[in-house]
């Protein structure tokens, strides 16, 4: 454990570490003040390692602040710029759990483009926006939902949450883009599984995580992959 509420560690080494995020934890610091998690593995570096001073921690992506699951951070300037080029080449492989509303074809892409309003941190479809694609396919149905595995082929902000909200499909509890989230409900949405060559060896790193439990991925518990 980075901490005793939040973030388990998944593996570390000279290079990387990979952590599993929690929900509702920022991933860097922002307005809310809220402690977040480079701060969050940076003292867990530095008071592991004796180290004196800033820790150095590289940010390489990023998931939503309510969105848990698996995230890489760098422990050094050349694996950050490795890992970076990783994903500019589409080497690193992102999936997602999502439970969304209604019934969804059984697999498809979805390609849109996206603009960000930076003053409001909202996204929505507009030619003016990046391209988005994502491919999913459908695992299971149950009360008027659709549990889907997401594959990104780009990472634009809350791209998984406006590209189905688009199609009239919003995540279940989704506090944004979801007009019949209620107060409360947490969003589910899960980042289960992460793949990368090593920025170093090169070797592929590679982990999961198996379904979250709680509401509504308990609904679904026994149809994990």
């Amino acid at each position: 454990m980075v901490d005793g509420k939040m973030n388990n560690i998944l593996y570390e080494d000279n290079h990387i570490i990979i952590v599993e995020k929690k929900e509702n934890v920022p991933v860097q610091a922002d307005d809310s003040k809220d402690l977040d998690l480079l701060t969050i593995i940076k003292n867990y570096l530095k008071e592991k390692y004796h180290k004196p001073g800033n820790v150095y921690l590289g940010l390489v992506h990023r998931l939503d602040r309510p969105v848990g699951g698996i995230m890489v951070f760098a422990k050094t300037s050349k694996a950050a710029s490795r890992l970076s080029d990783t994903i500019r080449k589409k080497e690193m492989v992102k999936k997602y759990y999502a439970v969304v509303e209604g019934v969804v074809e059984e697999s498809a892409t979805l390609k849109d483009y996206l603009y960000k309003d930076e003053k409001t941190n909202t996204v929505k479809v507009d030619s003016r926006g990046k391209e988005a694609i994502l491919n999913y396919k459908r695992l299971a149905i149950k009360n008027n939902t659709s549990l889907v595995d997401i594959t990104l082929e780009t990472g634009r902000s809350h791209q998984i949450r406006v590209q189905f909200s688009s199609r009239g499909h919003a995540l279940y509890g989704d506090q944004r883009y979801n007009k019949n989230a209620k107060v409360g409900e947490q969003i589910a949405l899960y980042s289960y599984y992460l793949s990368f060559p090593h920025p170093t060896t090169k070797e592929k790193m590679e982990f999961i995580l198996p379904l979250p439990n709680r509401k509504p991925f308990q609904w679904y518990q026994s149809q994990e992959p």
